[in-house]
């Protein structure tokens, strides 16, 4: 008789964050998997939070090995490499999938734990039946790591096409900009402000929408007030995912600079809106932007050229409409959330298929 129980998954990872709901979602509505979580319990912010939170990845193992004696899952996914990522390998349980969330989960880069952090992702990598690359910016890290080529599926989760609509509000008066990035310092807020301190010198009329909470917001505000333009920046705080795509179709500029990106679901859902994208020349934005193409790429931390470029995209109106159009064009064919998700999770069917074969 075939058995007509659902699939189980146990996810290891953040379950608050955008990219793992999209995950899990995903693989419940075209997958049919039950999916179990788990995750540490305490924030990174903070050096005392910090202590606590490696006492609590000591002990993470054996509440996981309880969690699978209990609940028997099928197959177990993790967020990161050289954490949650770790702990799936070590868990026991195949398939192994993990999941590298930036260009390189080795971060920061001068860090003394550096060392540990390659030993550790180098037997996540090779415990792994399946490496998520969700943009091919990622797989270079991976190729210099050694890792089995043939194990990667370079495919991003993809966005709902549906929720975050092209039926955007341009405002051909005046820069309406919108920033989607949570407010740490490595998203370079400061540099943002100051770009806009600029225009407002040069009497150009704008308003920015900061959308996120974060470690730099009391930082932020005061920055804004120190230069005069507290009065055009709207910080909204964190907003749930459902109010997101009203407020990027009101935008008609989408501004990012992270000084390292692996793959950005907010820039994709700024394409898929018809937001025009000026983001931060790093390999990670260069996958999917070409300046003066389809947006514009920034020098990091170089606020006087995003002034610049922030004041050529705007007043170059036909070339701002072309390039929205050609990046809805791009999403649809690309970055499909129906599509991509259901190609990862036939793919975990078929893993789950393989390991009870053998």
């Amino acid at each position: 008789m075939i058995s007509t129980k659902k699939r189980r998954i146990l996810f290891l990872g953040e379950t608050y964050r955008a990219d793992a709901i999209t995950w899990i979602n995903g693989l419940k509505e075209f997958g049919d998997f039950d999916i179990i979580t788990w995750e540490l319990k305490t924030s990174n912010s903070g050096i005392f939070n910090r202590i606590k939170r490696i006492f609590e990845f000591s002990l993470a193992f054996f509440k996981i090995k309880k969690i699978i004696q209990r609940q028997k899952p099928d197959m177990i996914i993790a967020e990161r490499t050289t954490s949650y990522g770790f702990l799936a390998a070590l868990s026991g349980v195949k398939p192994v999938v993990i999941a590298q969330q930036g260009r390189t989960d080795l971060w920061p880069e001068k860090s003394i734990s550096l060392p540990l952090k390659k030993l550790i992702q180098h037997y996540a990598f090779k415990k792994a039946d399946l490496i998520h690359a969700w943009g091919p910016v990622m797989t270079i890290s991976m190729i210099e790591s050694n890792v089995d080529m043939t194990k990667i599926l370079v495919l991003p989760k993809g966005i709902n096409l549906t929720q975050f609509g092209a039926e955007n509000n341009d405002n051909p008066e005046k820069i309406c900009a919108i920033v989607t990035r949570s407010l740490s310092t490595e998203y370079r807020h400061d540099i943002i402000l100051k770009s806009f301190a600029i225009l407002n010198q040069k009497g150009i009329d704008f308003t920015l929408t900061i959308i996120g909470d974060g470690a730099q917001l009391s930082k932020l505000k005061d920055l804004a007030k120190e230069l005069g333009i507290k009065n055009k920046i709207n910080f909204t705080g964190r907003v749930p995912n459902t109010a997101l795509p009203k407020l990027l179709q009101q935008a008609n500029i989408y501004i990012s600079m992270p000084i390292t990106e692996g793959v950005s679901a907010s820039l994709f859902e700024a394409m898929a809106t018809n937001c025009y994208p000026i983001v931060s020349d790093i390999a990670g934005n260069q996958s999917w932007i070409e300046h003066r193409k389809n947006g514009q790429l920034i020098p990091i931390d170089d606020y006087e050229k995003l002034a610049e470029e922030l004041i050529w995209s705007f007043e170059n109106t036909e070339h701002r409409q072309q390039a929205v159009s050609k990046n809805r064009k791009f999403v649809e064919k690309n970055v499909d959330y129906s599509i991509n998700m259901k190609i990862i999770a036939d793919k975990y069917h078929h893993l789950i298929d393989g390991s009870k074969a053998e």
